[in-house]
C-alpha cells in the first residue's frame, strides 16, 4: 500500500491486520461470519467485504458479494442471519436487504470492475425492489418482514438513512449497466423528505426509548443531510455521546460503553464534513482498545474500564476500523 507512519501509527500494518483477520473469518462459501464459529448476517457480512476492497483483498470481496447471490431468497431478500450457508434468523430486515448497493458501489470504484456490477446487477435489483415493498405512503421504510411475513411497523433513522444510501449507491450502479430506475428515484426522495420533515415517523416506533448514537450521526455519515446542517447535528449532541479520552458511546443512556464501531463510523462521518481532527483525535483513542493480536474489543465499559465482551473479537469491527482508517488517511492510501 506504501503507507508511512503516522505519528508512530503503523497505518499500513493496522490495516493489514485488520483484513487478515476477516480473511482468516471467511468461509469457503464467501460468508463472512461475525467471528470464527458464528452466525453471519448480510449487513455486517457487506461491511466486512467493504473492508477487504479498502485493502485490495478484491478476490475475497468478490468472493463475498458471490455468496449473496448464491443464498438470496426469491422475493429478493436475504435472512437476518445464517450459520454457514443455512438460515438462522428467520426475519428479513429492509436494510440488510439493500445495503449491496453500497457495498458493490465501493467494489466498483476500487477495482474498476464494471463487469462484476453487471454480473451482479439481477442480485442488487432484486434486493432493493424488496427493500421497497416496505415503504409506507408517507415516505418512511419499515424496518421488516417478521417470520410470518408481517410487516413490522417500525422505521429507524440509522437503517432509514442507511437505505437511502443504498439507493444513491444502486442508482450509480444502475446507470453504469445501462438501467433507469425512475422508481428507486422517487423512493429516495420520499425517504430523504420523511426523515427530514417528518421525524415523528421514526419517533413513534418507540426506537427513541433508548438514544442510540448512531441516529446521531447516520444522517451525516450517509450524505442524508450536509453542511451547515450537518456540523450543528455534530455540535448540538458531542456532549451526549463522546466520552473525552475514549470515544463514542452506544447510547446516552448509562451505563457507559464506548464502542469501537460506532466511534469508527463516526470517524467517517466526520471527515466527510471536513471535521478532520475531531476524526483524528477519535482515532488516537479507540487505538487504546486494540489487543496485542492487532484485532479490537467491541469496546469498553466505564468507569470500569472493563473491556466487553471479552469472549469473541467481531470481523464488523476491523471492517469499521479500516473504514476509519482509510478515511482518515485518505490521501495518503492508493486502492488501486
Amino acid at each position: 500500500m506504501g503507507l508511512r507512519r503516522e505519528l508512530g501509527l503503523d497505518i499500513e500494518g493496522l490495516l493489514k491486520r485488520q483484513a487478515s483477520y476477516i480473511a482468516e473469518c471467511q468461509l469457503p462459501s464467501g460468508a463472512i461470519p461475525r467471528h470464527v464459529g458464528g452466525m453471519t448476517d448480510t449487513w455486517c457480512h457487506i461491511a466486512c467485504a467493504i473492508a477487504l476492497d479498502l485493502c485490495r483483498q478484491h478476490t475475497l470481496a468478490s468472493r463475498a458479494y458471490r455468496w449473496l447471490s448464491e443464498v438470496q431468497n426469491a422475493d429478493g431478500s436475504w435472512w437476518s442471519s445464517y450459520s454457514g450457508d443455512q438460515p438462522g434468523d428467520l426475519t428479513r430486515d429492509s436494510n440488510y436487504c439493500s445495503y449491496l448497493a453500497v457495498g458493490l458501489w465501493y467494489h466498483y470504484l476500487t477495482t474498476l470492475d464494471s463487469g462484476f456490477l453487471h454480473t451482479m446487477w439481477p442480485t442488487l435489483e432484486k434486493g432493493i425492489a424488496f427493500t421497497l415493498r416496505l415503504q409506507q405512503p408517507t415516505g418512511e421504510i419499515y424496518w421488516a418482514y417478521d417470520p410470518n411475513d408481517t410487516p413490522y411497523p417500525l422505521s429507524l433513522l440509522a437503517a432509514s438513512s442507511c437505505i437511502w444510501k443504498s439507493l444513491d449507491c444502486g442508482l450509480r450502479i444502475a446507470r453504469m449497466v445501462g438501467q433507469d430506475k425512475p422508481d428507486w428515484a422517487l423512493a429516495s426522495q420520499k425517504l430523504a423528505q420523511a426523515m427530514m420533515e417528518r421525524p415523528q415517523l421514526f419517533a413513534r416506533s418507540g426506537d427513541g426509548i433508548t438514544d442510540y448514537a448512531m441516529n446521531w450521526y447516520y444522517p451525516v455519515l450517509t450524505g442524508v443531510i450536509g453542511g451547515h446542517q450537518a456540523e450543528e447535528r455534530v455540535r448540538r449532541r458531542w456532549a451526549d455521546f463522546i466520552v473525552e479520552e475514549w470515544g463514542c458511546k452506544c447510547t446516552a443512556e448509562e451505563p457507559c460503553w464506548v464502542t469501537v464501531a460506532e466511534t469508527g463510523e463516526l470517524i467517517v462521518a466526520l471527515n466527510r464534513i471536513g471535521e478532520d481532527r475531531k476524526a483524528r483525535l477519535l482515532l488516537d483513542w479507540i487505538l487504546k482498545l486494540q489487543d496485542t493480536d492487532g484485532c479490537f474489543w467491541t469496546g469498553i465499559k466505564l468507569p470500569e474500564k472493563e473491556v466487553w465482551p471479552r469472549q469473541e473479537k467481531f470481523t464488523w469491527v476491523s471492517a469499521a476500523v479500516v473504514m476509519a482508517v482509510t478515511a482518515q488517511f485518505r490521501g495518503q492510501i492508493q486502492l488501486r
